[in-house]
């Protein structure tokens, strides 16, 4: 989403009214709307810049010179003052109206004073027709923005968590911009959100087929494989993840959380199967309660590093500590809970 218009020229269209006075009295309502609207943006006050922006799109159009580019500024300040339900309304309507944003300047050289000017395209058609009195005629089109349109209502939808809606309006934008990264990335949350999980995957591996050192990829490639059998799987992307998101310490700590809690598995399912057994087959309760300790020692070291990496973070501590005391390790067990009360202590 872009935070900066730079550029935005004060309106000074002179419209066809027949008097003078009403020429003088739109042109100067035109201005102080721009400069309101202006004035509002760059102060960050985008709660009423998109309203500012609005009157001047409708001011242009009912004198017959509508300009979108003031409805897109308007979806812009709306999305900036997070006011979802407006800013998606706004661009879905340029999304859906063929909005590019793309324009035409036509410039020329004056050869006597060598001053290059911008001319309206009738003006410029005209003196390159009829005056030898300038030169170096030439045409430049601004940027499509476009994606950014795709892009934008594409992270709104999601924040709002209009997930349908959000799937589809990337999935329209990724035929026409294929290759575009953001709208590539946004597909697997949407994908994810919707609860695509199967193909959440297919585009997750895709995407660290052509970036292998992006560490939410392979976090979240684990989370999804957590939900699996293929738990050896979950723990490999895990550790990838911590090992290429040192930067990140949210993810470091998720990261490090779920690996534990990959290699436990769920334990309170463990739990009931042993307290089923226990009295009507003893020696099915035993081999079961040594399959749930060796699924705890081989957390165990996930643990640790978990708590080395984030040593004030209750959850770490917490399930450290239940660890130890599950794998009967008396020390390590005191060791943790006085930690722990210290940290509920302060958290009061």
């Amino acid at each position: 989403m872009k935070k900066l218009i730079l550029g935005i020229a004060i309106v000074s269209s002179v419209f066809a009214f027949g008097q003078k006075e009403d020429k003088k009295d739109v042109n100067a309502q035109v201005q102080a709307t721009n400069k309101a609207a202006m004035d509002a943006y760059n102060a960050k006050n985008y709660t009423v810049a998109g309203p500012k922006f609005i009157e001047l799109y409708d001011l242009l159009k009912a004198n017959g010179q509508e300009d979108k580019t003031y409805k897109y500024y308007a979806g812009l300040s709306y999305a900036l003052a997070n006011n979802l339900d407006e800013s998606i309304k706004i661009y879905t309507d340029l999304i859906n109206s063929g909005y590019t944003g793309v324009q035409t300047t036509y410039t020329a050289k004056e050869n006597k004073t060598g001053q290059v000017s911008a001319y309206d395209k009738a003006t410029w058609d005209l003196i390159k027709k009829t005056s030898k009195d300038y030169s170096d005629f030439k045409t430049e089109q601004t940027q499509s923005v476009e994606p950014d349109l795709y892009e934008t209502l594409s992270t709104l939808l999601l924040n709002a968590k209009k997930n349908d809606e959000a799937l589809a309006i990337i999935e329209k934008g990724l035929a026409k911009y294929p290759n575009n990264a953001k709208l590539k990335e946004y597909h697997g949350s949407a994908l994810y959100a919707t609860g695509k999980t199967d193909q959440f995957m297919v585009n997750l591996k895709e995407q660290l087929a052509k970036k292998p050192n992006d560490a939410t990829n392979w976090y979240n490639l684990g989370v999804l494989q957590s939900k699996t059998p293929a738990t050896a799987d979950a723990i490999a992307s895990f550790n990838k993840a911590i090992e290429l998101g040192s930067n990140d310490p949210k993810l470091i700590n998720n990261a490090y959380q779920n690996l534990v809690y990959t290699s436990i598995g769920d334990d309170d399912k463990a739990v009931k199967e042993i307290n089923a057994v226990r009295k009507s087959d003893p020696d099915k309760a035993t081999t079961l309660i040594e399959a749930r300790k060796e699924r705890f020692n081989k957390a165990l070291p996930h643990a640790e590093k978990w708590y080395q990496a984030n040593p004030n973070n209750l959850d770490a501590v917490s399930t450290l500590k239940d660890i130890y005391g599950i794998l009967k390790n008396q020390t390590k067990l005191a060791e943790m809970k006085a930690k722990e009360a210290e940290l509920e202590a302060k958290a009061k």
